[in-house]
């Protein structure tokens, strides 16, 4: 945890990476309310986002009340429940209700007027229906997720070229390898709920499965040689060598020369003339699920490439780089930027 007076956002980045893996995860959380009550957030505009976080954390820990105080102190610090920000704070809010008990009206309520974000918002997918499978109601979210498709993919095929045939794919605008389109993550969240429901795979589901393996495609055509950019915390990063020892040969033999090597390659990437750059945190659990689904082996290159393009959708899987030089590092370990991985690429 910062022992500074004032939060950062380099510190709140720091937080949303290693808040959960701290001795006290719900002190954090309480440190980071108070420094938003406080105004001790260098950037008065990060209060919502420190509130929504510690509301996060709160709720994952299964403290519902903490989690909806949070939430509801998040959503009077945006500027207006309509902020593209808010959304999460909102979905938080109902899981809450719903772990709560008793306010489960209230909960659907909300969720129904969250509902129109699923055909704008690319994280509304996946905030929805997983408040909609803390509320078990899990079929809810396959029907609403199935009709927001529906939508989509009819207004697409209607703009290109007339109603959406039943017998040919419809058009699909995918969007970038780094930024997929509502359309994707509409499609890869109904995936996933309906497999967890057992439903039968159907055509949308085929969709989904050649998107992903499309935006894999796409992903490693523009990455060529570089690295994929995926960042394995220290203790994943141990897991990760001692499930699957070939991986030394593309990670690094220990966590200082996986920094080193990213940080190199981000230095790279500057110098190419590239805007915008940061790395993606990347856990073994989600590496193992992604080859799971992919019938592969995690340390095949193949996987791995569809493993790094599904993170790098994520835009809560994001760390940006460079940090400020006096700023947290943005590999996590506590020290400044300039104390640590700064000079790696100099090695």
């Amino acid at each position: 945890m910062p022992t500074r007076e004032i939060l950062t956002k380099a510190d709140l980045a720091d937080l949303r990476r290693s808040a959960l893996g701290t001795a006290d995860p719900l002190g954090v959380a309480a440190t980071l309310a108070q420094a938003a009550e406080q105004g001790r957030l260098e950037d008065p505009d990060d209060a919502g986002d420190a509130l929504t976080l510690a509301a996060e954390i709160a709720e994952i820990r299964a403290r519902p009340e903490a989690a909806l105080r949070y939430a509801e102190q998040a959503l009077e610090a945006y500027p207006s429940g309509d902020d593209p920000r808010a959304g999460f704070a909102r979905a938080l809010r109902v899981r809450a209700l719903f772990r709560a008990g008793g306010r489960d009206d209230e909960a659907m309520a909300e969720l129904t007027a969250l509902r129109p974000l699923l055909l704008v918002q690319p994280d509304a997918p996946a905030y929805v229906s997983a408040a909609l499978d803390a509320g078990g109601r899990s079929a809810t979210a396959e029907t609403w997720l199935s009709e927001a498709v529906d939508t989509v993919l009819n207004e697409r095929a209607t703009a290109a070229s007339g109603p959406a045939s039943t017998t040919i794919d419809p058009v699909v605008d995918l969007g970038p390898p780094d930024a997929p389109g509502v359309t994707f993550f509409l499609l890869q969240q109904r995936h996933r709920v309906r497999r967890n429901l057992n439903l039968p795979h159907d055509r949308q589901d085929d969709l989904a499965d050649r998107l992903e393996t499309q935006l894999v495609r796409r992903a490693g055509e523009r990455r060529d040689a570089e690295s994929d950019l995926l960042f394995w915390p220290r203790a994943e990063f141990d897991r990760l060598l001692a499930e699957h020892p070939a991986l030394t040969e593309v990670y690094g033999p220990d966590w200082d020369a996986h920094r080193g090597r990213l940080e190199t390659e981000l230095v790279r990437l500057r110098g190419a003339g590239q805007a915008g750059l940061g790395v993606f945190g990347a856990t073994v659990a989600g590496l193992t699920a992604f080859a799971g689904r992919r019938g592969g082996d995690p340390a095949d290159a193949a996987v791995r490439a569809g493993y790094a393009a599904e993170v790098s959708a994520r835009p809560s899987a994001r760390i940006a780089w460079p940090p400020e030089r006096n700023d947290a590092c943005w590999c996590g370990s506590g020290l400044k930027y300039k104390k640590d991985c700064l000079p790696r690429s100099r090695s």
